[in-house]
């Protein structure tokens, strides 16, 4: 299935019916009077988070929703119906902005949560509703009101505990695929994870986490370049970072670096959030290459985590050490206080 994460959409409420003018004629009741009602509202643009969605695709096949317009007033002041709602379902971690002004109008994060985009027209009053003791027989009634209207910009931003960042064929997808159920493409050259991926990692019945495999990150990123920032936007969402370094294509500190400034880049934020340092492939690594790597130190984060996803190494002390950092984080977030994480300072990319 394609992955689409952003889509443009116009959207428009109904408007308003139109207030009726109408006069009560019955049989035996002479001078009836003004009976004519009130039209119906307009219906409104309302946004729902769907469960069973996961990407943006559908909005790619129809761009237009246009709610119902109210119904005009009636005889005997009976007012005219409201009009229908337009549902526009999207995948939890929407974010929806004004295309015209930027604006954030919606943000859906819940399952079933629902806002009001885009409020329908109200309907105009029918000529009862202007009767008084010296206008008794008013002529008069008020049209419908024009519901709100515009283009809107729908983001979708994955929601992840921890998201795994790297180069291209840092070993990522191996990584989601051993520890979960995913089973993102896997080949040995670069860019073959080219969306996001999701893994649902359980640890035992009651811990239980998300992981999200980024595509890869190359330097320049931020700017455009190889991906882009096309999926920088998921990481936005994830309460830890695992990065993963390989030592066969950059020195760890230096690859680190690079990682560090694009991501530092596209949202300074980024750089409070918990992190975990792995060196991936380490079953590859010589035990002159094996003793130096596990004596690097990473300014303020300490020394990496070797793993090896072909050979099971160290595996099972990541899980553990992801839910620890999630657990740290969802503390700190509930406490509201996070002035204990220490934000990352972007290292030279020259180190």
């Amino acid at each position: 299935m394609n992955f689409v994460d952003q889509v443009r959409i116009y959207a428009k409420a109904g408007d308003g019916g139109n207030g009726m003018v109408s006069f009560h004629r019955e049989k035996y009741v002479p001078k009836g009077g003004p009976d004519g009602g009130d039209g119906g509202r307009g219906g409104n643009v309302v946004a729902v988070a769907d469960s069973h969605l996961n990407t943006l695709l559908h909005f790619r096949y129809k761009r237009h929703y246009i709610a119902g317009n109210g119904a005009p007033g009636g005889t005997n002041r009976r007012s005219g119906r409201k009009g229908k709602d337009v549902i526009l379902r999207v995948p939890p971690g929407t974010v929806i902005f004004d295309d015209a002004t930027g604006k954030v109008l919606a943000e859906l994060t819940k399952p079933g949560e629902r806002v009001v985009i885009f409020q329908g027209g109200q309907g105009g009053r029918g000529n009862a509703a202007f009767a008084t003791p010296t206008n008794r027989t008013p002529r008069t009634a008020e049209k419908g009101m024009p519901g709100q209207q515009g283009w809107l910009m729908l983001e979708l931003k994955l929601l992840a505990d921890v998201g795994l960042v790297g180069f291209p064929n840092a070993g990522k997808s191996t990584l989601i695929s051993t520890i979960s159920a995913a089973k993102p493409k896997i080949a040995d050259y670069p860019f073959t994870t080219l969306v996001p991926v999701l893994g649902m990692v359980r640890l035992d019945d009651e811990r239980s986490f998300v992981v999200a495999d980024i595509p890869g990150i190359i330097e320049g990123a931020s700017k455009g370049k190889g991906l882009g920032t096309d999926f920088l936007r998921h990481i936005e969402r994830t309460q830890v970072l695992v990065f993963l370094l390989d030592p066969h294509e950059l020195p760890p500190i230096r690859a680190y670096a690079i990682l560090e400034q694009e991501l530092y880049q596209h949202n300074p934020a980024l750089a409070r959030k918990r992190r975990i340092i792995c060196i991936s492939k380490a079953d590859t690594l010589t035990p002159e290459e094996r003793s130096q790597y596990e004596e690097l130190t990473f300014p303020g984060f300490g020394k990496p985590l070797l793993i090896s996803s072909v050979s099971g190494e160290n595996i099972g002390v990541l899980c553990s050490m992801m839910w620890s950092a999630l657990e740290d984080s969802r503390k700190e977030n509930y406490a509201g206080d996070t002035s204990t994480v220490s934000p990352a300072t972007p290292m030279l990319t020259g180190q």
